[in-house]
């Protein structure tokens, strides 16, 4: 398999809720986007530069009007990822935006149906024990 360049957006995202009249607000990181990019690592980092300096989040697009430009701050950290801040009619978020090469992939595989045998062993025996977790050293290969 040859290695293929990526750029990478992830989106912390907030969500607000209530508990015991106090108000919580909670934030997590999650991967917003992925794009192939043609060419090498060279043009990988030039294509996150890009995204870095351009990308709108959903957060801020879907409450923008046409000719609305964010005000955003973009640091570029020594691992060479990018870290946004963007702000935007009294709202704001973090974007980061990173290279990353694709190095292996796997297709979903699901376990064959169980037999009526099967389905009411289990229900009598209770389930099967899971696999075990990855650890170090272990083959885990399928």
């Amino acid at each position: 398999m040859t290695d293929r360049w990526y750029v990478l957006i992830e989106e912390d995202t907030r969500e607000t809720r209530r508990a015991d009249g106090v108000e919580l607000r909670l934030h997590r990181w999650t991967l917003a986007a992925s794009y192939p990019v043609d060419g090498d690592e060279a043009r990988a980092r030039a294509v996150a530069e890009d995204a870095a300096l351009h990308y709108v989040p959903g957060i801020l697009a879907r409450h923008a009007r046409p000719g609305d430009v964010p005000a955003r701050s973009a640091f570029l950290t020594p691992d060479g990822s990018w870290l946004v801040h963007v702000r935007q009619h009294h709202r704001e978020c973090h974007v980061r935006v990173t290279t990353a090469r694709l190095v292996h992939t796997r297709r979903e595989q699901e376990a064959p149906p169980k037999s009526l045998k099967e389905k009411f062993r289990h229900a009598l025996d209770g389930p099967e024990p899971g696999p075990a977790p990855w650890a170090p050293g272990r083959d885990t290969s399928p």
